[in-house]
């Protein structure tokens, strides 16, 4: 049970009611995180806005969802877990590739510096080193793709310190942590 009320679209309000609109209209349906989030309308604004801005950046969806993935798993955040993989399949990522991304782990070896980076940060809590941001400009990734890797970290960080602290029940299929919280 979630520890904060889930805010429900249709009875909110100013603010709320005109993002969570936005937000069931892009899913077809308002996932209970969002429903979380819009306790705080700022909150819910920052959050939406995050993810439309990083889904129009230049690192694609698929690598996005990919990062998404990993950061969960190692947040232990079953949620993310989750709606991640599932929109990771949508943006055309397979099965395989969304389960070894989670690992942290790509066949195609620019993904794979782009996970390495991620896992990197989350792990070190930010501390990387010159040789790990050289690593993606070796992989073929510019500066904007570098901070945009970090942005997607961020934003999932956040996700998943909502999902976790807050105990918001997953409603996507789920999927299986593989690093043990």
């Amino acid at each position: 049970m979630s520890r904060v009320p889930l805010i429900d679209p249709k009875t909110a309000s100013g603010d709320r009611k005109e993002v969570l609109d936005q937000i069931t209209a892009t899913f077809g349906a308002t996932p209970a995180m969002f429903r979380a989030v819009a306790n705080s309308p700022a909150a819910l604004r920052m959050m939406w806005a995050g993810f439309g801005a990083l889904g129009n950046g230049t690192i694609g969806g698929t690598l996005g969802e990919q990062i998404a993935v990993l950061v969960a798993d190692r947040n232990a955040c079953e949620y993310c877990l989750a709606a991640h993989t599932m929109l990771g399949r949508k943006a055309g990522a397979s099965a395989e590739e969304m389960s070894d991304a989670q690992a942290g782990h790509s066949h195609d070896p620019r993904t794979a510096a782009a996970l390495a980076f991620a896992a990197q940060l989350v792990d070190n809590r930010g501390q990387v080193a010159d040789t790990d941001v050289a690593a993606l400009r070796t992989a073929g990734f510019d500066d904007e793709q570098v901070m945009e890797i970090i942005a997607h970290v961020a934003l999932n960080l956040f996700t998943n310190y909502v999902n976790v602290a807050l105990a918001v029940p997953v409603d996507f299929p789920t999927v299986k942590l593989r690093k043990a919280a």
